[in-house]
């Protein structure tokens, strides 16, 4: 019977194997609910694949068209490949130039100013407000937080001429304060980022900090910023590439070259060569994008962490 016994296990245990076997096959090919298998996983990386080409290939042939000469810009069928290569172009567009146009490093230090500047000032004056919105108690709170929430609904054509007609009666038209000085006093949408995330923050840090004799100001400079760094690099990286990129706000206010920022001498390119060598644009344009893209490579972990974060505790 023992025999038996064991004959029957055994028979019973082969068989489960020889179901088991195509069950787990199957599961690591196709997955199940708790498992991605394998061909889902290269669908999804094929997927990935497939949009990351596309999205690179704008500036795949942004290179291509900058490292082109001339007659092979609108040739049919395209030129993949440059030949030859011409790197002397990145030279030529920021030299070749209206001999009294200000040299192009000035339109850049009118650009790094604008942009430092109006990144401290939106990190500032937006996470000074978000703590206000997200730590204090105060009558019409609510109220006042959706009325600045409401702000982002007004497009800028519609404040354009009465913010215009400020500048010129305070003489700051054609000056850099315009583009500047507004930016001290937040923006609506990084209030509503930085208060997001404040408020993820365990209220129990500010209680311990009031029974060690902290004030407000050092809860908000030793505490709540430190733990915000991930949203501040957001709010960072966004300020950074909205100034550095703004066209209209500079295209409005100043009217001298020598105040000018890079948008506007990509804009006048085509004045200054008298017609758009597109190579050349092209050329100017990959340069003056690069910093942007310098940023956003070095502080994408903080930055993708900063938005995951808000957007999942918020």
């Amino acid at each position: 019977m023992v025999v038996g016994n064991e004959t029957v296990a055994t028979t019973e245990r082969l068989g489960s194997e020889r179901y088991t076997r195509p069950s787990r096959l199957r599961t690591h090919l196709l997955g199940n609910r708790f498992q991605t298998g394998l061909v889902r996983l290269l669908m999804i990386y094929a997927l990935l694949i497939l949009a990351a080409f596309l999205f690179l290939l704008p500036f795949y042939w942004m290179l291509n068209t900058a490292l082109k000469p001339s007659n092979q810009v609108f040739t049919l069928p395209p030129t993949w490949i440059p030949k030859p290569v011409m790197w002397s172009n990145f030279i030529t567009a920021f030299t070749m130039q209206y001999e009294t146009d200000p040299p192009v490093y000035t339109y850049a230090i009118n650009t790094m100013i604008v942009s430092v500047n109006g990144v401290v000032s939106t990190i500032f004056s937006s996470a000074l407000v978000a703590y206000a919105f997200a730590r204090l108690e105060f009558p019409g709170k609510n109220v006042i937080f959706l009325g600045i929430l409401s702000t982002l609904m007004i497009p800028f054509a519609v404040v354009m001429v009465p913010q215009f007609i400020i500048w010129q009666r305070l003489g700051w038209l054609d000056t850099l304060w315009p583009l500047m000085i507004p930016h001290w006093f937040g923006s609506a949408w990084n209030i509503f980022l930085l208060r997001q995330f404040f408020m993820t923050i365990p209220i129990e840090y500010d209680e311990a900090a009031y029974l060690d004799g902290a004030s407000r100001w050092h809860i908000f400079i030793r505490i709540i910023l430190p733990l915000s760094k991930p949203a501040l690099a957001a709010v960072a990286v966004f300020a950074f590439v909205f100034f550095w990129n703004d066209f209209l706000g500079p295209l409005i206010i100043l009217s001298t070259p020598k105040n000018f920022t890079l948008t506007l001498f990509l804009a006048n390119f085509n004045v200054a060569f008298r017609g758009t060598p597109w190579h050349l644009y092209m050329a100017a344009a990959l340069i003056i994008i690069l910093p942007c893209l310098v940023l956003f490579f070095f502080s994408q972990n903080a930055f993708l962490k900063g938005i995951t974060v808000t957007d999942i505790k918020g």
